[in-house]
């Protein structure tokens, strides 16, 4: 199984969120990233921003701490992946992400090629080889 780790809090969530997934490690995954939630309010929304890599955590890490400020959130998840769908790749890489959706997943979601027909008639276009991009795609359009 995936690897799965969220902060919510005050701290900054990018370190605890690396921490995490360097303590989920040995289990042998191909990739990982995260996304961390900067800024917004109630009335306005922050800003999502992601990164991602295939390898060891300490790739992500270095990505990361290359992103400055844009990784300074108190919001955030993470994911370590063994490839299912898709090889080991960045863009097959967890979390995926819209403008306003994040989403990390563990399992299967067997019905994915024919949800993904269904955003193709609204001209909605994947990009990714994982069944995941599709949770992210669904949520968008439907709270559009």
């Amino acid at each position: 199984m995936c690897g799965i780790v969220a902060y919510v809090g005050n701290k900054p969530a990018a370190p605890l969120l690396i921490e995490g997934l360097k303590r989920l490690e040995y289990r042998g995954y191909d990739s990982a990233g995260l996304a961390v939630l900067n800024g917004g309010t109630r009335q306005t929304p922050g800003t999502l921003n992601l990164s991602r890599s295939v390898g060891r955590v300490s790739v992500l890490e270095e990505q990361v701490a290359a992103g400055g400020d844009r990784f300074d959130g108190a919001l955030g998840i993470a994911h370590t992946r063994w490839a299912t769908h898709g090889a080991p790749s960045v863009n097959n890489a967890h979390p995926h992400m819209t403008r306003s959706v994040a989403v990390v997943h563990n399992g299967i979601i067997e019905n994915f090629k024919a949800l993904r027909s269904e955003l193709a008639k609204e001209g909605i276009v994947t990009e990714t080889d994982t069944d995941t991009e599709t949770i992210a795609l669904l949520a968008q359009h439907y709270m559009q």
